[in-house]
């Protein structure tokens, strides 16, 4: 069983003739001006398929058509896969998915108004509960553990993640040695390398640097995981007015060759590495030059770099569901809301940071994570769309019941109203006599009490056997 995901797409920022045009601006920039990479492996592996390298500026350049071979040779779907196989998830085409992002450096309690460093027991804890909600459907590891060491932080994210949800496990990466401790513990669960390409429980994202540069670190990684033949996203994060032109079609073509950069060089290195194009786009505010998460200028890039990915057909990364906020009020719901359901509305495959996510992605709240799982409901009922046909359409029904009648007792309303009308978990629809009578309790409130109620009665880990293994083959694993 697989999870395709519902179609979204019917949200088009750009036209076809834009997106043609972003497209041949994409193809002059990467012919003409070229890129940047410092990775020595990388840049070698440029020049043995035919770009020009400018050994001393690092600068490579590729034809239109080397760049569309190596594009083409990418695998229009990618699949992502859960311990649980419910939780396996196909990306491509216009199907729609959903799940955290980070790296969060801290915990907000809005019951104190005050945040803390993230801890590695955090990680633990939000996987347990992302597991339990049902519009989050793949955890990507949405905050980074202040008290380790960066050389023990890949494996010991993943195995918090793997550990403790049955969902697919993305992350970022950090070094070398982590991403290849993070595979070898992968295989151990799946059983064998082989399987592990087969069922991917993990996957990985390295970013291209905006504008126009591949560093050394992440470009080392790019090629040692796309030789492991890990699933792999190469998102960029450009930013109006600061690191792209100030307009949201130059931030789109620098977007699209950032992203474009990385999964080339994938191909290169083993071609039908299972890639997906990715995108952080966003706005800067100019006033300060700190990055927005929250802009609708952030949901505008994103959907339409979502057209871009199906252009090239490849599997897309967008990014949403964040907000500036420091704290849950009204400004965190509207951007939150609004970022997601534009990328969702757009057929974006995979929209990443869209639960938990506050003030400029610093921050991660557990509280948000239940209420943006509501939030995603909503998106994931909009993209669904309405449904016309002859159940739907009720002529017999509405023909039996008749002027002045009602339908509440009818069997259609019964068989529909749950499928038909998402129903949130923490939104409040009580009249006002009610809610006060159930405490007055605010939006947060609920979702606390939910937080409190999934980390109480809902515990996953790996089967002992697997999980013995695992921490006695593996080092560094902070149990």
């Amino acid at each position: 069983m697989i999870r395709e995901g519902l179609a979204g797409g019917r949200f088009k920022p750009l036209t076809e003739e834009s997106i043609y045009r972003i497209h041949q601006t994409a193809m002059r920039v990467i012919e003409e001006v070229g890129f940047e990479v410092n990775s020595q492996a990388a840049l070698e592996l440029f020049e043995v398929t035919g770009g020009r390298v400018d050994w001393e500026r690092r600068q490579v350049r590729l034809s239109e058509k080397k760049a569309m071979e190596l594009i083409e040779m990418a695998p229009s779907e990618v699949r992502l896969c859960g311990q649980d196989e419910k939780h396996d998830i196909l990306l491509g085409g216009s199907r729609v998915s959903t799940g955290t992002g980070g790296t969060a450096l801290y915990i907000y309690h809005p019951d104190t108004g005050q945040r803390r460093l993230a801890s590695l027991d955090d990680l633990k804890r939000i996987a347990r509960l992302v597991d339990h909600l049902d519009n989050i459907h793949l955890f990507m590891l949405p905050t980074y553990p202040n008290e380790l060491p960066v050389e023990q932080v890949d494996v010991n994210r993943f195995f918090a993640g793997l550990d403790n949800t049955t969902k697919h496990v993305m992350g970022g990466v950090y070094t070398l040695d982590g991403v290849n401790q993070v595979i070898q513990m992968a295989e151990i669960i799946t059983g064998s390398a082989e399987t592990l390409r087969q069922h991917p429980l993990i996957s990985m994202v390295t970013c291209s640097i905006s504008p126009l540069k591949i560093d050394k670190q992440y470009g080392d990684l790019v090629v040692t995981i796309a030789q492991a033949g890990i699933p792999l996203v190469c998102p960029a994060e450009p930013l109006c007015g600061a690191t792209s032109p100030v307009t949201l079609t130059g931030n789109l073509v620098i977007q699209t060759v950032d992203s474009l950069m990385g999964v080339m060089l994938t191909q290169i290195v083993n071609p039908g590495t299972p890639v997906i194009f990715g995108s952080v786009a966003s706005s800067a505010d100019l006033k300060s030059f700190k990055y927005l998460a929250g802009s609708v200028e952030m949901g505008l890039l994103n959907a339409a770099g979502a057209q871009m990915a199906h252009f090239y057909r490849l599997p897309f990364y967008a990014t949403g569901g964040m907000t500036d906020s420091k704290v849950l009020d009204a400004q965190s719901g509207y951007e939150s809301a609004l970022t997601s359901l534009l990328c969702a509305l757009a057929g974006a495959n995979f929209i990443h940071d869209a639960a938990g996510l506050m003030e400029f992605a610093l921050t991660a709240c557990y509280e948000k994570f239940v209420i943006d799982n509501d939030i995603l409901g909503m998106v994931m009922r909009a993209v669904e769309g309405i449904k016309v046909d002859d159940d739907s359409l009720a002529f017999d029904l509405i023909k039996e019941v008749g002027p002045g009648g009602n339908f509440v007792t009818a069997k259609h309303t019964r068989d529909f109203m749950r499928s038909e009308h998402y129903q949130p978990s923490v939104s409040d629809r009580y009249s006002r006599e009610e809610w006060a009578a159930k405490g007055s309790k605010t939006t947060w409130e609920r979702a606390a009490e939910r937080v409190k109620d999934i980390l109480a009665n809902h515990n996953y880990s790996l089967p002992p056997a697997i999980r013995h293994r695992v921490l006695s083959e593996i080092t560094g694993i902070v149990n």
